[in-house]
């Protein structure tokens, strides 16, 4: 049984929200949190318990609004979580198919207690899963994770019986709200910031593949009004995340023009041939909330990743900047910062972009959160004024495009050296980060490179963090997948074939001890 269980085995959150393949509902709450435990598939019987979760950590009769992309489950996910929201006694917003940022916005304009999103991001099409954000705007933290966890348990427990004669009445919003259409206002408003603060986009083509998500239907028009010939492609797919979109592309992607004429994924293959560094491409992931590009190179092309645009708008900063960057950006981004204009305050965070919020929010003017993946977190115009954090794919476009339009610019980063390796499966409850495992982790890694800082960081309780001027070790439990990730960070200009080594020796053991 369910409630019998301890809460730390409870994962029904992982690095960015609840997310797993999509499966009929089962005949009780206890099998519909034991379907997400250990199988990772969801239900709207699991979503209606989410939702009454959710009613209970707010005050009665409060205002929830909820938002979904375009999966196919979705309506059926955004109906149960309706009901179970209702049946805690709060009043419920629809904002309609929208990307991530959209409900965001949606949730600061309609003063919402909590804002629900119903997504999976880049995962397939048959994935599905919720990310929650307070009032604020803020993603949920390991706290309220545990809070909502501990909540589902103890309703799978109660005896709950819902007439059935009242459940239309209960899936039926209280009010609803275009979030897609206010998402595109406020977008208008950020582009001319951004032109303000560098300058106006001077791009002339681009094609662009928002995953066949909500930015589908618009985000070329949008463009064409600043004057940039953007082309959509993601329309041709078959689904969402279909062979298109940044959730198909890594970070250190490239192609001969061969190889892109013959990849399956549809931007890719859409490519013409183009001079050597020119921008041609722009790639958002199925929710919309991050965006990869694409270069041309001499004899093909590349993609240019979190790390890079983030590179972008800083050689045109003015000013005093706060970056923060998780465990997985180039070192180079960071050591580098003398060469900017601007001044640089720097903080390294964890995996996710909600921490990067974190380390921002206590002054949210001039701030940029990064991961290589292609998260941007900036800051935009509050609703009702002020300032607030969003990581925005198409906001990020447009500050890369702005910034890239700036005559004077400092000198780009020299890329360092990367290496992610993954134990998959592994059994994550072998890997704490602070057991006897990780000691011998430290060990072999001492012996190749020397002393070494061992630290872990805010927000994930078994990252372990191995660092020396210029090397950098991590090692991690994903927080979505069933694998423990190795991460190897060289700074340019150092020799990285010891501490690769070392890396390789590493997963070597951590394949014999965490595989079953």
């Amino acid at each position: 049984m369910i409630r019998t269980r301890r809460l730390g085995d409870l994962m029904l959150f992982g690095t960015d929200g609840i997310r797993g393949e999509v499966c009929e509902s089962p005949d009780s709450d206890d099998l519909a949190i034991s379907q997400l435990l250990e199988n990772r598939t969801i239900s709207p019987r699991l979503l209606r318990l989410v939702g009454e979760a959710l009613s209970r950590i707010v005050d009665v009769d409060s205002q929830i609004i909820v938002a979904w992309d375009d999966r196919p489950d979705n309506p059926d996910l955004a109906t149960a979580l309706t009901v179970g929201l209702h049946l805690g006694g709060c009043k419920v917003v629809h904002g309609g198919v929208c990307a991530t940022p959209a409900l965001h916005n949606a949730l600061l304009e309609t003063n919402s207690a909590l804002g629900c999103m119903i997504t999976a991001s880049h995962n397939p099409v048959t994935d599905s899963g919720i990310k929650v954000f307070d009032s604020s705007g803020f993603k949920t933290n390991p706290e309220m994770e545990r809070e909502i966890s501990e909540l589902v348990i103890q309703l799978a427990a109660e005896d709950r019986d819902v007439d059935q004669t009242f459940l239309q009445e209960l899936s039926e919003p209280d009010s609803y709200f275009n979030a897609d259409i206010a998402h595109q206002e406020l977008l208008v408003i950020r582009l001319a910031e951004f032109a303000g603060m560098f300058a106006a986009p001077n791009h002339h083509d681009l094609l662009i593949d928002s995953s066949k998500g909500a930015a589908s239907e618009w985000l070329s028009k949008f463009l064409g009004r600043t004057g940039i010939n953007a082309k959509e492609v993601s329309n041709i797919a078959n689904a969402l995340n279909e062979n298109c979109g940044a959730g198909e592309l890594s970070p250190s992607d490239s192609w001969t023009w061969e190889e892109a004429a013959r990849d399956d994924h549809i931007l890719i293959n859409s490519l013409q041939r183009s001079p050597a560094g020119e921008l041609i491409a722009a790639a958002l992931d199925g929710d919309g909330d991050r965006c990869l590009l694409i270069e041309a190179t001499e004899n093909g092309c590349r993609v240019i990743d979190g790390d890079e645009m983030a590179d972008h708008i800083l050689r045109s900063a003015k000013g005093d900047w706060h970056l923060a960057a998780s465990i997985e950006s180039d070192l180079a981004l960071m050591s580098s910062l003398n060469r900017l204009d601007a001044n640089v305050k720097f903080s390294q965070t964890a995996v996710g972009d909600r921490w990067l919020s974190q380390a921002l929010k206590e002054n949210i003017d001039l701030v940029l959160g990064v991961e290589d993946s292609g998260h941007l977190v900036m800051s935009a115009p509050h609703p009702r004024g002020g300032r607030c954090l969003v990581g925005d794919g198409v906001a990020s476009l447009l500050a890369v495009l702005c910034a890239m339009s700036c005559e004077d610019r400092a000198m780009p980063f020299s890329r360092g050296f990367k290496r992610r390796i993954s134990i998959s499966p592994s059994n994550r409850s072998r890997w704490t980060g602070t057991n006897e495992l990780a000691n011998t982790v430290e060990y072999i890694a001492t012996n190749k490179l020397g002393e070494l800082n061992r630290h872990g960081l805010t927000g994930e309780a078994n990252l372990m963090l191995l660092e020396t001027d210029g090397i950098s070790i991590g090692v991690r439990n994903s927080g979505t997948q069933a694998k423990t990730n190795v991460s190897l960070r060289v700074a340019p200009g150092i020799e990285h074939s010891v501490a690769l080594e070392a890396v390789e020796q590493i997963v070597a053991t951590l394949n014999e001890n965490l595989s079953d």
